[in-house]
C-alpha cells in the first residue's frame, strides 16, 4: 500500500463507498476503522485523503462482504458523473464523446480511477482500456471490477443510455460471479481478451452531446486544472513539478534534479517509488499537461512545441502524444480549437 500513500484523493468518493456498505448493513466505524479519516472529513466536500487510507477504507469493505458477489462491480455502478464534482461536470460539458473521454484522462486524478487508462480507436472501436497493473495485487480484481462499471455508468450517462456496449472485456479467467457481472451490466463479458476494456462503436464518438456547453467548457478546465495542481503541490513529487517547471526545466535530467533538491538520485528514485510514482512518470505528466494547453489555446507550431517540451524531434513528439492522447497533436487541435 505504500506506493500510493502520499497521493491525494477528494474524500468525496469515500462517502459513496461508505453508503453503498450500509446499504448493505456494514456501519461507518467500520468502513474507517484504521483509516485515519474523521466525520468531519467526510463533510467537508474539498477535504483530501491519501489513497492509502482510501486503499484501507476497500480492504475494510472487502472483509465486511466477503460473500457478496461482483462486490466491486457492484459498487462502480454507485458512481455517476455528479460524484466527481467539477471532473463530471468537465465530461458533461464536452462536445463529444471523444472529447469528453480525453478530457476525462487530462484530469484522471480527480476521478477514483485507479488503473492506468488509454484511450481505445481503431477500425470501428471506441472506447478505453484499463491496466491494473499499478494496483497493489490484493485489490487488483476489486478496484478493476470498479473502475470498468464507473466507466459503464459514465458512457450511459454522457450518451443520456443511448450508447451501445458492443464489448466489456477482462484479460483474466472467468470469476466465480462472471454470470452476476453480466446480470449487472447487460451484456456477456468477453475473457481472456487482450486488454481490460470497454468498447462502443466508433460512430458515436464524434456524435454532439445534448449536453455541451460552450461557455462552461474552459471554466470549467480551468477549475479542473486547479483542484489538479492543488492535488499534485504535495509531497517530492511536488517539489519535482516545480523544479520542472522553473530554470532546469522538462529537459532536466533526474540527477540534476536530485541534486537541486539536495538528494542523491538514489534516494530521489526510492523517495517517489513511496509517493507513487517515477521521474519518468512526472516528467511524462508535465509534457502532456503543457502540450494540451499549448494545443488548444495557441498556435505554436509543432516543432517549437516539440522543442519546448525537451524532446529532440517532432516525430517523438507525435509518438509520446498518440501514445498518451491515442491521437496526433494536429488532430487533437483540430478537435479542440475553437471554432
Amino acid at each position: 500500500m505504500s506506493n500510493f500513500e502520499n497521493t491525494l484523493h477528494p474524500v468525496a468518493i469515500s462517502q459513496v463507498m461508505i453508503n453503498f456498505s450500509a446499504s448493505h448493513g456494514v456501519d461507518r466505524d467500520t468502513c474507517l476503522l484504521g483509516t485515519g479519516i474523521s466525520d468531519q472529513d467526510l463533510l467537508d466536500g474539498e477535504a483530501l485523503i491519501t489513497r492509502g487510507q482510501e486503499m484501507r477504507l476497500i480492504e475494510n469493505l472487502i472483509l465486511a462482504l466477503p460473500e457478496t458477489p461482483a462486490l466491486g462491480f457492484q459498487l462502480g455502478l454507485q458512481y455517476s458523473l455528479a460524484t466527481f464534482g467539477i471532473w463530471g461536470f468537465a465530461m458533461r460539458t464536452s462536445r463529444t464523446l471523444r472529447e469528453a473521454i480525453a478530457r476525462a484522462m487530462r484530469y484522471l486524478p480527480l476521478s477514483t480511477a485507479y488503473c492506468r487508462i488509454s484511450r481505445i480507436d481503431e477500425g470501428n472501436c471506441f472506447g478505453v482500456a484499463m491496466d491494473a497493473q499499478p494496483i497493489p495485487h490484493h485489490l487488483r480484481p476489486f478496484l478493476l471490477e470498479r473502475d470498468l462499471a464507473t466507466g459503464l455508468n459514465l458512457l450511459k450517462e454522457l450518451s443520456l443510455s443511448s450508447v451501445d456496449i458492443v464489448a466489456l472485456e477482462f484479460q483474466g479467467a472467468p470469476p466465480e460471479h462472471a454470470q452476476c457481472l453480466g446480470q449487472l451490466c447487460g451484456i456477456t463479458p468477453t475473457y481472456h481478451s487482450a486488454r481490460n476494456a470497454i468498447v462502443v462503436h466508433s460512430d458515436i464518438a464524434d456524435q454532439p452531446l445534448s449536453t455541451y456547453d460552450s461557455h462552461l467548457v474552459r471554466m470549467l478546465d480551468d477549475q479542473c486544472r486547479r483542484r489538479l495542481e492543488r492535488l499534485q503541490t504535495s509531497g517530492l513529487a511536488g517539489q519535482v513539478r516545480q523544479k520542472l517547471h522553473g530554470p532546469l526545466g522538462l529537459v532536466a535530467s533526474l540527477d540534476e534534479i536530485a541534486q537541486a533538491l539536495a538528494l542523491s538520485p538514489r534516494s530521489l528514485r526510492r523517495k517517489l517509488d513511496q509517493e507513487g510514482t517515477s521521474f519518468r512518470t512526472l516528467v511524462e505528466e508535465e509534457r502532456r499537461q503543457i502540450a494540451l494547453q499549448f494545443l488548444e489555446g495557441s498556435d505554436m507550431k509543432q516543432e517549437e512545441l516539440a522543442i519546448h517540451l525537451g524532446y529532440t524531434d517532432t516525430a517523438s513528439f507525435t509518438r509520446a502524444f498518440r501514445r498518451w492522447m491515442g491521437c496526433s497533436p494536429g488532430e487533437y487541435r483540430a478537435m479542440h480549437s475553437p471554432r
